[in-house]
């Protein structure tokens, strides 16, 4: 039996449900293939999923008020029935989405699948990025430990340096001239509702843009040179198994590697900032290169720019031609490769760098 009779009898025999009716009918099967899409869009959207589910399993046990949140946190962990479990998934999970999404915006840049019709597409999936990383630093601060006292105190005095309005940008995040009881409640506020709905959002919108859009990136029907196609039901399969592997992962990961716990904050104790304190590993690359001079220029200037040749990227470089569309690295934007190859380069070096102890 070929593979069009194959599609045809799967058609009659089996009735699509709601999550079959979220993927065309058929997609090209080399563009299916692991290899090529990395399972990262899927694997994100699951991350952000099992946030979800176990933020709001922590919901019933948090107290967001500085003298409560880091022992709340404590008596989660360590009192609540599986409630260590819960909170290393969460935290765990987190920490992989950020990675995961990287990993994603490589890809679609390493193939080339931004140009028209998918640019505005890729727009929604770098605001999605931005947002996870986010949504993970505010989470982070929730912790109201001394664990995150860099993050807390210079990562937020960073707004202070820019120029006009960073002092009254500055007072408006965190409730006040300082950090204080405010700042919890607020960082809680944008966690839980502001960044929460504002991602929720961007991904139901970026989902039905891949749809809207054609799906997977391709070469005109003319140009390609396997016809092969695997139904909407073999797609579901793969993706459930890898959400499978990806829970059994994270689930065995939790168990075998609790996720950070400190001891409670001090008010009065909260602008000092000890020599060993340090980012979150996601800006450790930030604080790396705070070493090197201006807190405006390398703290807030350099990664805006960075940001902004990835907001760019569709529209001011060379574009990949249709012909090379469905593989990676397209030569036709070897350029675009070249500079996000250097600008992660750089990220993970800094981070690397930023992570060891210092002597």
């Amino acid at each position: 039996m070929d593979f069009p009779t194959t599609m045809y009898y799967q058609s009659k025999t089996m009735r699509p449900n709601f999550f079959h009716h979220l993927h065309p009918p058929t997609i090209p099967a080399a563009q299916a293939r692991w290899r090529y899409t990395l399972g990262a869009g899927g694997t994100a959207i699951f991350l952000m999923l099992v946030l979800v589910i176990t933020g709001a399993l922590e919901m019933f046990y948090y107290i967001p008020t500085p003298a409560e949140a880091a022992l709340s946190i404590q008596s989660l962990t360590y009192h609540v029935p599986f409630g260590g479990l819960v909170r290393n998934l969460h935290f765990w999970s987190a920490q992989l989405l950020i990675i995961i999404s990287a990993v994603h915006l490589m890809r679609v840049v390493f193939t080339g699948a931004y140009i028209p019709p998918r640019r505005f597409n890729y727009l929604l999936g770098l605001a999605l990025f931005v947002s996870s990383i986010f949504l993970n630093f505010t989470g982070y601060i929730l912790r109201w430990d001394t664990g995150i006292q860099w993050a807390l105190v210079v990562g937020t005095n960073l707004i202070k340096t820019i120029p006009f309005f960073g002092n009254k940008l500055y007072m408006i995040l965190i409730g006040g001239s300082e950090p204080g009881s405010p700042t919890l409640i607020r960082f809680y506020a944008w966690h839980v509702f502001g960044l929460m709905i504002l991602s929720a959002i961007l991904i139901g919108w970026h989902a039905f843009r891949v749809r809207r859009d054609g799906g997977i990136a391709l070469p005109p029907p003319i140009l390609r040179t396997d016809p092969e196609r695997i139904s909407r039901f073999e797609l579901v399969r793969r993706e459930v198994l890898t959400m499978v592997l990806v829970m059994a992962a994270l689930i065995i990961f939790s168990i075998w590697s609790p996720a950070p716990i400190a001891a409670p904050i001090q008010l009065s104790v909260l602008q000092t900032v000890p020599e060993s304190a340090s980012a979150p590993w996601f800006f450790l690359w930030v604080q790396q290169m705070l070493k090197w001079g201006d807190p405006f220029v390398w703290g807030i200037l350099v990664p805006f720019i960075m940001l902004l040749i990835l907001v760019l990227i569709p529209y001011i470089f060379p574009k990949p031609l249709e012909s090379e569309l469905g593989r990676w690295f397209p030569k036709s934007n070897r350029l675009v490769q070249v500079i996000l190859a250097l600008m992660a380069s750089l990220i993970i070096f800094l981070t690397i760098l930023g992570s060891r102890p210092a002597l």
